[in-house]
């Protein structure tokens, strides 16, 4: 078992970040997406030895967060909490518009329905395949292709709504 305790732990150490970034894709919350990155490893580290010999753990550990995922969503309150305070405006600088760009994506992809939002994260951002999202997903390629394809367009029609753009935006 030791051995399986150091492989364990490089690929903690090697896959965490990757781990956190898809996480806090699919969830939108930095301490919600290191609790579902927490959880996932948790679930996994039991049955290491035989997951580590399939031989794509990070792919396995991956679909053990989309479906987590999936299952607190559908658990979970989801709305919003109101500030007594507005946002500071931002600075008007044209070094910031990549970071406005990254922050308008990340709320439309906050917006999508669950599953939509998965199948986005995992087709483009993680670049899996149809069938490697379906797997993830626990679902048909077909279900992928619609997931996918609904929730970047939702995503285009939030991007050329401006009424969308100035409710969402903080400044």
């Amino acid at each position: 078992m030791e051995g399986a305790h150091e492989a364990f732990r490089r690929f903690v150490v090697d896959e965490s970040a990757g781990l956190l970034q898809t996480a806090w894709m699919l969830t939108g919350e930095r301490a919600l997406a290191e609790d579902l990155v927490q959880t996932a490893l948790a679930r996994t580290w039991p049955h290491w030895t035989r997951i580590s010999a399939g031989g794509t753990p990070a792919a396995y550990v991956r679909r053990v967060m989309v479906r987590t995922f999936a299952s607190w969503m559908g658990r979970r309150w989801n709305g919003e909490i109101p500030s007594e305070r507005v946002p500071e405006s931002a600075v008007d600088d044209p070094a910031f518009s990549s970071m406005d760009d990254r922050d308008s994506l990340y709320r439309a992809l906050a917006n999508l329905p669950r599953r939509q939002r998965a199948a986005v994260v995992l087709r483009h951002y993680l670049d899996l395949s149809e069938q490697e999202a379906a797997e993830a997903l626990g679902c048909s390629t077909g279900s992928v292709k619609s997931h996918a394809s609904r929730g970047l367009a939702r995503m285009r029609e939030m991007a050329a709504d401006p009424e969308w753009t100035d409710v969402n935006r903080d400044d």
